[in-house]
């Protein structure tokens, strides 16, 4: 027998993870794969069920995405929901939950589920985890764990807007505003305008989910805006001009979504000759990553103010140096925020929050999946997503 027929039985699951993916670098894709699925069953036999969860999902979306065979895909991806449902089931028997685990194998596992068009599976877990993370956010909430509270009544929010419960969904968000109302008032008693206005902000988020795009909301908003203002004066007078511009565009955005143009306006002039400075200093110094960072928030700041063309161009300079999916999402997040503030489109909005949601876990690809379904079926944003895409090096939208 030779050497490479005997090493996989003896092989630890390790080796043959390596490998596998070794063989697939190579172009083995067969032979690659073969060693990767026998890696994921060997770290199930030893119960290293993360592991084998990972490889098992791998596995799947390789046939799925690589080989265009979605029948073949089926059957790991729901080993490895299986396998990540056991995992959540071992982190929530623990005394101290990882919030952070829990909310990465719920993710997977409803991930998977929507990717084979599972809707039975995906409604029974939907309900079942915001059912747990109600119940985490309630026992966090009365031992006054306010930052984990919050964290968990918004993953149950997110998993209810899934089940369309809308008795739990206005339930969640009433509990949510109350929460950042509290917080927003603390915050501008230790006069840390920066955390209030992001409180503000998502009280106004929570405003717009039960009452619509009314005056509560442009309340909401507008003092979320004054307080990013007083964030970037204190900026300004420390010498912070990365802080100032940033906060200057948040306050930008906040008066555009309160109705206020003309505040957002002069905002964005001040704010726009000031990132040019900015992004100068950062290029001087050799920082093209901060610089790009730069360009991205100018690019922002331009778009808003109708300056669409010329934001582009600048948007494709921070791609040239930053060209990750975050920088892709926000600006399409840009993009249906000034739609939506020129329009009072609630559903423009909400779509935004909804992606700020899986950018803050870290899942920018499916913040960019779920701009991208509202973005193309806008008809008035057709020019705004060709110049999008032209930016970004791609071929027209298919409508």
């Amino acid at each position: 027998m030779s050497k490479l027929t005997i090493l996989p039985d003896l092989a630890s699951p390790e080796d043959l993870e390596r490998m596998g993916f070794k063989k697939l670098q190579e172009g083995e894709i067969k032979e690659g794969l073969k060693l990767i699925l026998r890696a994921a069953k060997k770290y199930e036999e030893e119960k290293k069920f993360e592991d084998a969860a990972r490889l098992y999902r791998y596995f799947g979306y390789f046939f799925l995405g690589r080989l265009r065979k979605p029948d073949m895909a089926k059957k790991p991806l729901l080993k490895s929901a299986s396998l990540y449902i056991e995992l959540i089931e071992e982190e929530l028997a623990k005394f101290e939950v990882d919030v952070n685990k829990l909310s990465e194998y719920i993710s997977k596992t409803l991930s998977i589920f929507a990717t084979i068009g599972d809707e039975k599976n995906l409604k029974k877990y939907a309900k079942y985890f915001a059912e747990i993370y109600e119940d985490l956010a309630n026992a966090y909430r009365e031992n006054e764990n306010l930052s984990l509270a919050i964290k968990t009544y918004e993953d149950a929010f997110r998993y209810y807007k899934i089940l369309e419960d809308e008795e739990s969904i206005k339930r969640i968000a009433d509990i949510l505003v109350t929460i950042y109302g509290e917080l927003a008032e603390k915050m501008l008693e230790d006069r840390k305008f920066e955390k209030a206005a992001e409180a503000f902000y998502k009280v106004a988020t929570y405003v717009l989910e039960l009452f619509g795009y009314g005056s509560h909301y442009i309340e909401m908003m507008d003092t979320a805006a004054k307080n990013y203002e007083k964030a970037s004066k204190i900026a300004y007078s420390q010498g912070d001009l990365d802080g100032t511009t940033s906060y200057l565009l948040k306050a930008q955005y906040a008066y555009l979504l309160a109705g206020n143009a003309n505040r957002a306006k002069l905002i964005g002039l001040n704010n726009a000759r000031m990132l040019y400075q900015v992004i100068s200093s950062h290029q001087k110094e050799g920082n093209e990553r901060k610089a790009g960072e730069k360009f991205l928030e100018l690019s922002q700041a331009l778009l808003s103010m109708g300056k669409t063309t010329e934001a582009f161009k600048v948007y494709k300079e921070a791609l040239n140096r930053i060209g990750d999916l975050k920088t892709k999402a926000l600006m399409r997040a840009a993009i249906l925020k000034v739609y939506g503030a020129e329009k009072k489109n609630e559903n423009a909005l909400l779509a935004v929050e909804e992606a700020n949601y899986y950018l803050e876990r870290g899942e920018a690809a499916r913040a960019i999946t779920l701009l991208n379904s509202v973005l193309l079926n806008i008809e008035e944003l057709k020019p705004t997503v060709e110049l999008l895409y032209e930016a970004e090096g791609l071929s027209r939208p298919t409508y």
